[in-house]
């Protein structure tokens, strides 16, 4: 099966198989069995093995998976050798966390540069990352597709304007509006209000143990 015909819940899942092979590796281990993946992401091991299965024969029966060889082939599939720039837009406390951050124990994905309207912060380097005024978004975009969106909500759709107009092809935007834009450029929405709601009902109304009876 070709990679554009992988189901989307599988994809999201590629990053988790690889960060806990990466921490295998680390231990010096050089076998894991589709069990041992459950245990540690969560996942059963009869979806596990449905998502390896899309990438071909990954692994032998009685065996279960040899940990270099996947850790290659999902840093591959992942494109792990290959550094993605991304842009930050809005350095509040956020931003400002997320560049403290920036992704430290993800290979191939970097913050590069951030943007913010505050003079007090243009010019400054936080955790490494130059942050320069909002004016200058559209001249200093020339490589960048991918942008995260941490600025006020009444900034949020004029910002998504600018970026699509730069080349932005992906944005993940930690912002409540639901932003417009194009059918050839993808939005991720993560809403920690709706996201902490949502958690806090299910721990109310749904038991774990009642999603387990089901």
């Amino acid at each position: 099966m070709s990679e554009n015909k992988i189901p989307q819940a599988t994809a999201k899942r590629l990053p988790l198989y690889y960060r806990f092979l990466n921490n295998l590796q680390a231990q010096g281990k050089s076998r894991v069995s589709s069990k041992e993946l459950s245990d540690a992401v969560k996942v059963d091991s009869a979806t596990i093995r449905r998502d390896f299965s899309y990438f071909g024969a990954l692994g032998k029966k009685g065996y279960g998976y040899n940990v270099e060889y996947l850790l290659g082939f999902f840093r591959k599939t992942l494109d792990q050798d290959e550094t993605t720039a991304v842009t930050l837009i809005g350095v509040g406390n956020l931003g400002t966390a997320f560049l403290n951050y920036n992704f430290t124990k993800n290979n191939n994905t970097k913050i590069m540069m951030a943007f913010d309207a505050d003079p007090n912060k243009v010019g400054e380097e936080i955790g490494g990352v130059p942050v320069y005024p909002i004016d200058e978004l559209e001249d200093r975009l020339e490589k960048v597709r991918v942008a995260i969106l941490t600025v006020p909500v009444s900034e949020a759709q004029p910002i998504t304007d600018k970026l699509i107009d730069s080349g932005v092809e992906a944005i993940l935007n930690f912002t409540p509006a639901r932003i417009t834009v194009p059918d050839f450029v993808r939005v991720h929405h993560i809403d920690l209000a709706v996201e902490l709601q949502s958690l806090v009902y299910f721990l109310k109304h749904y038991p774990l143990e009642d999603e387990e009876e089901e």
